[in-house]
């Protein structure tokens, strides 16, 4: 049997250089900033808002034209009646107040194919546009000494994870010094969805059930993604089919003319967001042998906990396929 942990064999810990306790408090309500309020960042700012009230002490918007002032004018008209204080309060504050939280949700997008466009994968257009932006506020997040959580939710989570690690560890003159942001601090928000998409045909299709009770997601949100019907069962064929249909499920969403931008703002942004903060059992992309890959894992006071199943080793070969071709995307 292999496990996750076989891909950083001669590669050092998870979590280090840096250090790998939590990047937050556990035991407290959190200040969560957030960057972008487009159709992802506005819709995650709702699910947040709605569901967040247990764990979230306050929420900051930053966004460019009007945004903000839309988001804070309607959100905070947005309460349970006699219990006003229920949901966290939305606020706009300035580029410069973007680290003062606990954690900070990444949500700005350049570059996003329009409805009808020719593209295989819309989340490696995005690649080139979105590094440029993440560098910005990787650097920002350096000069601010910035401990807390750095989410990752613009595409495509995984690289663009990585792209921050790597531009917040270099100083003016572009020399890495070590002196970012730890690799604990990173987490790629994608998977969440891809693993919701898979659950969506097994709830449809008989021969998928056991993916609802045995099933596992693993690697990034695109093309390498790796959906296992079951740990315990594995099918191989069976398992590459249900990969290809939830892989392909934003194709179909943009075939009948709508980008597909909810279910990944709820399921990967909003719900993955709020299980992380809690320290419960999430997908998202953690630092893995010096890139970030998707699997099931949570926030401890040590850092982050993958989930060490043993996995058949056609199920491992297809991970470490996903790990490898992580590696090559700079």
């Amino acid at each position: 049997m292999y496990y996750l942990e076989n891909l950083i064999e001669g590669k050092g810990e998870i979590d280090c250089p840096g250090g790998s306790t939590a990047p937050f408090d556990l035991g407290k309500k959190k200040r969560v900033n957030l960057l972008g309020l487009g159709d992802v960042g506005g819709t995650l700012l709702t699910g947040l808002k709605l569901l967040g009230g247990d764990v979230i002490e306050s929420i900051g918007v930053f966004s460019s034209g009007n945004a903000a002032r839309r988001y804070e004018y309607e959100m905070n008209q947005t309460a349970y009646p006699w219990d006003y204080d229920r949901l966290p309060e939305v606020e706009i504050i300035g580029r410069e107040e973007l680290f003062d939280c606990d954690a900070f949700v990444f949500c700005a997008s350049k570059s996003v194919p329009a409805v009808g466009a020719e593209v295989v994968d819309v989340r490696m257009v995005q690649f080139e546009a979105n590094r440029d932006i993440v560098k910005e506020y990787a650097q920002l997040a350096r000069k601010k000494k910035f401990q807390g959580l750095f989410a990752v939710v613009s595409d495509p989570v995984d690289p663009l994870c990585r792209a921050a690690f790597e531009e917040s560890n270099k100083d003016e003159s572009g020399i890495t010094d070590g002196k970012g942001l730890r690799p604990v601090q990173i987490r790629g928000y994608g998977l969440g969805v891809m693993n919701s998409r898979a659950a969506y045909y097994a709830k449809r299709e008989q021969r998928f059930r056991s993916f609802l009770t045995e099933g596992r997601a693993f690697g990034p949100h695109g093309n390498d993604l790796v959906i296992a019907n079951s740990i315990a069962h594995y099918d191989d064929a069976l398992s590459k089919e249900l990969t290809k249909l939830a892989v392909e499920a934003n194709l179909k969403t943009r075939e009948i003319g709508y980008k597909p931008y909810i279910a990944p703002a709820l399921s990967s942004g909003a719900i993955s967001l709020l299980l992380t903060l809690r320290g419960e059992w999430h997908y998202s992309s953690s630092y893995l042998g010096g890139v970030f890959l998707g699997a099931r894992n949570r926030v401890t006071a040590e850092g982050t906990e993958l989930e060490s199943l043993p996995l058949p080793e056609a199920l491992y070969r297809r991970i470490e396929h996903a790990y490898r071709e992580l590696t090559r995307i700079v």
